[in-house]
């Protein structure tokens, strides 16, 4: 047969179909699928998914992770992908790429560099108050502890007889909620909880780290289809890159876990807030009790459109409830990177 193949109308009156006009609407059957998956409308399909022959995974890491090895730290987050996918009768694809832009080493020599106090510094040592860290710590502290559901007399109790003003810029206040946070928040301690915080600071409010870090974790990311997935302080820098990038970037799936983009102190550092464009599909995961990771992306705390599929029921089985083996291995994070992959 030719490039020309017959066939017959409704009417029963032949007629002939280009494989040119074959392509042409098999791309567009994809385009319209894909519309509606984004618009909420139908879930995507795994097929829709595989015809865009998605063998690419990037996997963006959080904080305090300077001094590893990458190669290490990405078996250590392909093991536990593969230990979920296991649980599910299932196995990862042979063949996939993936890549781990390893920026540990550069966020910790920034923090080396910008020599931010922690607040337990200032109070012990008699550090240099830096105002704008203190007030932006203040902040995600206490959303942390809404969130967390700790009362104002926890904190109070913790804050004692002092006399002065509580409010933000008030490091013995501050202070007083995350020792709060550390005995009532449900196992990060109050150290884990300032360094974190320090370093979204750092990356969120200095434009040198977020430019250096967006570079390195940008320069993984090509035109092929490719899954991305963020842990932690990793969401934030790969939601950043993936709302400006302007590369024609195809992400049919993003994966957020353990995230605080949703926590007010962050989230208004990188407005104005919007979907990422080269993103087909947003799936945010989250364990209830991870003191960084409250929030849920939704219309309340990081109203996007299309809407962010939000996942609250992942019980994270590492110590603070935070850890990336805790998220990669859970069924309905797995279950995604699956289909996106078109098992």
């Amino acid at each position: 047969m030719s490039a020309d193949e017959s066939r017959t109308s409704a009417s029963g009156k032949p007629c002939s179909t280009t494989s040119t006009e074959h392509i042409v609407n098999r791309r567009h059957m994809l385009e319209v699928a894909l519309a509606f998956a984004i618009a909420g409308v139908l879930p995507m399909s795994r097929a829709a998914l595989a015809a865009g022959k998605v063998r690419r995974l990037v996997l963006v890491h959080g904080r305090s992770q300077q001094g590893k090895d990458p190669a290490a730290l990405r078996a250590e987050w392909m093991d536990a992908l593969r230990r979920g996918a296991q649980t599910l009768g299932h196995a990862l694809p042979v063949g996939i790429e993936v890549a781990l832009p390893f920026y540990g080493d550069a966020l910790a020599a920034f923090t080396e560099q910008y020599d931010i106090p922690l607040t337990t510094d200032v109070q012990t040592r008699g550090a240099a108050v830096d105002e704008e860290f203190l007030a932006f710590q203040a902040e995600m502290a206490e959303s942390v502890r809404q969130s967390a559901g700790i009362s104002d007399e926890l904190v109070d109790a913790e804050y004692g007889p002092n006399l002065r003003q509580k409010g933000p810029l008030n490091q013995e206040w501050v202070l007083a909620i995350l020792r709060a946070i550390d005995k009532h928040g449900g196992g990060m301690s109050q150290s884990a909880l300032e360094l974190f915080i320090r370093d979204v600071f750092l990356y969120t409010t200095r434009a040198g780290v977020r430019d250096e870090i967006d570079r390195i974790v940008a320069s993984h990311l090509t035109e092929a289809p490719t899954v991305v997935v963020g842990h932690s302080l990793g969401s934030v820098v790969a939601y950043n890159i993936l709302r400006s990038d302007r590369r024609s970037l195809n992400i049919p799936l993003f994966i957020t876990v353990g995230s605080p983009l949703g926590i007010r102190a962050v989230r208004d550092q990188l407005r104005p807030l919007r979907f990422p464009p080269p993103v087909q599909a947003w799936y945010n995961a989250f364990d209830g009790r991870d003191v960084v990771a409250l929030h849920a992306l939704d219309a309340a705390n990081f109203p996007v459109v299309p809407a962010i599929e939000n996942n609250p029921t992942v019980k994270n089985h590492t110590a603070n409830r935070h850890g990336v083996v805790g998220y990669l291995d859970d069924p309905g994070v797995v279950r995604h990177v699956l289909g996106a992959l078109g098992v």
